[in-house]
C-alpha cells in the first residue's frame, strides 16, 4: 500500500510516531546506556499493563539473516495452526509490514490501520504523563506488543531493531533467544570488532533461557560463551550441534535445499527428504538451520509444532527483497533481481548467488546505498562481476548521492552512470540490455523498498 493510499488518521498516527527520535535515521555518537535510558522501555510496558508478557517470544537478534529467520520461523509456526504475531523491521513497501499477525487464513496479517490508529491514541497520554523523550523505535516496539496482546496471539517472531542489549524489545523473557550471523554493521553505535558486536547482540540472552547461534567467527563464539556461562543459558552453537549441508532445488530454481541427514536426535525433522525453503541462496539454508534449531528447541512448550509444519512453513516463507526476482528473461527483456545487501558481508553473498545461481551473459548493477555504510567495500565485492553500472539514490536524507558513487567507483578502477531516481536507472538499464543480461538492484532496503513500491508503475510504462 503505498502512501496516497493511506487514511488521512493512519497518516496522522504516522507523523505522531515519526515525531519522535527515529535511531534508524539519527546518527548517535555510540550505541550505549549513556544515550538510552535502558530502563524506559520496561517502565512504559508497565504503565500499559505489561503487554510484553501476554505472549510466549521467540527473539531474534544479529546482523544479517534475523529477517529471514524470523520469518522461517513464523511461517512454520502459522503452518502449525497458530496465530503468530511477527514484529520486524523495516518494511520495504508498507509500513504496516512491520507489525503482522500470521494466520493459516491470512499469510500477510499486516497491522489494520484502525488498530494502529487506536493503539497509537491510547499511547499519547501515557507519553505525554510520563515518557517525553521515549524514542522512536520504543514507542513501535509499544505498539506491536499491544497488538499482539489485543490479538491474543499464540506466540510471537520479535525482531530485534538495533543491536540487543539496549534494544527496546529486550524487555521479553522468551522461550529461546536466536542471533544470527554477525558482522562489522552500525559500527558508530554498536563498536568496531565483532567481541564488541557479539556483547550487544548478546545482550538478548535471559538467565536460564536457551539460546541457538548461527555460525560464527571466533571472536564472537567466545564473547557469547562468556554471556552464556555468566547467565547460565544453554547455548547451542549451530557449527558445533548441527551437521548439515544443501543447495538448489533442482525442481525449484528459487527454492533452496537442506540436507537432513546428519541432523542430531533433537532435530523436529527426523524423516530423510531434504528440507524445502521457498528463499534463495546458499546463506539461506544457514539461516534455515538456524530457524529449525530455534523451533527444535521450543518443541515442548509449543506442541502444536511438527514436522510437518515445519516442512510447510519453509516451503510457504515470503521475505521480500532477498534474492527475489521480479522478472525472468524472455523475448522482451532482461531479467531483473532485487537484494537488499548494505555492507561487505551481505554483498559477498550477493556475489556468490549471482556468480553460481543464475546465468547472464551481462551484468547490470543498480546500486543506491546509506552514505554511513561501508559502500565502498560492497563495491569492491561487486563491481568486479559488473559489466555497466548505474548509480542512483532513494528518497531518503540518509542516501549518498549518485555522483559521490561514481567518483568512488572509479577510484576503484570502474566507471559508472549517474541517475537520481531508482525508477529511471532501472528503466535506462532495461532499455538498454539485451534480453539474456540480469539487472541486479540493490545496495539497500531503502532503495529496493523505493523500487518495490514504484514497480507495477514502471511496468505499464516500459512494457515488460
Amino acid at each position: 500500500m503505498s502512501f496516497e493510499h493511506q487514511s488521512q488518521a493512519f497518516s496522522d498516527a504516522l507523523d505522531f510516531l515519526y515525531s519522535f527520535i527515529n535511531f534508524e535515521k539519527k546518527k548517535q555518537d555510540r550505541y550505549m546506556a549513556s544515550k538510552l535510558d535502558s530502563t524506559r522501555p520496561l517502565r512504559f510496558m508497565g504503565v500499559m499493563g505489561d503487554p510484553h508478557t501476554k505472549f510466549p517470544v521467540i527473539h531474534v537478534a544479529g546482523t544479517k539473516g534475523k529477517g529471514s529467520v524470523s520469518a522461517l520461523c513464523a511461517y512454520a509456526l502459522r503452518a502449525s495452526g497458530l496465530r503468530v504475531g511477527l514484529f520486524t523491521s523495516p518494511h520495504l513497501v508498507d509500513f504496516r509490514e512491520r507489525i503482522r499477525i500470521l494466520t493459516p487464513e491470512d499469510p500477510q496479517g499486516f497491522i489494520p490501520e484502525k488498530s494502529f490508529v487506536a493503539i497509537i491514541d491510547d499511547l499519547k497520554p501515557i507519553i505525554a504523563a510520563g515518557f517525553p523523550d521515549i524514542t522512536w523505535f520504543e514507542v513501535l516496539t509499544a505498539v506491536s506488543f499491544a497488538h499482539f496482546a489485543r490479538e491474543e496471539v499464540d506466540i510471537a517472531v520479535i525482531e530485534v531493531g538495533l543491536g540487543g542489549r539496549l534494544d527496546a524489545t529486550n524487555v521479553v523473557t522468551p522461550l529461546v533467544s536466536v542471533i544470527t550471523s554477525l558482522s562489522l554493521d552500525h559500527t558508530q553505535f554498536l563498536g568496531n570488532t565483532l567481541g564488541q558486536i557479539a556483547f550487544e547482540k548478546g545482550g538478548i540472552i535471559k538467565p536460564g533461557v536457551p539460546a541457538v547461534v548461527a555460525p560464527q567467527p571466533q571472536e564472537a563464539i567466545d564473547k557469547l560463551q562468556e554471556i552464556g556461562l555468566e547467565r547460565e543459558s544453554p547455548i547451542s552453537f549451530i557449527q558445533d550441534h548441527w551437521s548439515y549441508s544443501g543447495g538448489q532445488s533442482p525442481n525449484h530454481k528459487r527454492h533452496s535445499l537442506i540436507d537432513v541427514s546428519k541432523m542430531p536426535v533433537s532435530s523436529l525433522v527426523t524423516e530423510p527428504a531434504p528440507l524445502e525453503i521457498a528463499l534463495l541462496g546458499d546463506h539461506q539454508i544457514e539461516n534455515g538451520v538456524v530457524a529449525l534449531g530455534a523451533l527444535s528447541t521450543i518443541r515442548e512448550q509449543v506442541p502444536a509444532l511438527s514436522e510437518t509444519a515445519v516442512r510447510e512453513g519453509f516451503k510457504q516463507v515470503q521475505w521480500n527483497g532477498r534474492l527475489q526476482t521480479l522478472r525472468e528473461s524472455d523475448e522482451r527483456g532482461p531479467a531483473v533481481l532485487v537484494d537488499c545487501a548494505h555492507n561487505p558481508d551481505s554483498a559477498l553473498k550477493l556475489y556468490d548467488a549471482l556468480t553460481s545461481l543464475f546465468t547472464y551473459r551481462r551484468l547490470w548493477l543498480v546500486l543506491g546505498a546509506p552514505a554511513d555504510k561501508d559502500v565502498e567495500g560492497m563495491l569492491k565485492v561487486l563491481l568486479p562481476i559488473t559489466d555497466q553500472a548505474i548509480f542512483t539514490t532513494a528518497s531518503h536524507p540518509r542516501s549518498i548521492t549518485p555522483t559521490q558513487l561514481v567518483e568512488m567507483s572509479q577510484r576503484l578502477g570502474f566507471d559508472g552512470t549517474p541517475i537520481d531516481e531508482i525508477d529511471t536507472a532501472v528503466a535506462h538499464a532495461i532499455e538498454r540490455a539485451d534480453n539474456d543480461d540480469l539487472i541486479c538492484v540493490t545496495g539497500s532496503i531503502i532503495v529496493v523498498g523505493d523500487l518495490l513500491n514504484r514497480w507495477e508503475r514502471l511496468q505499464s510504462v516500459i512494457d515488460v
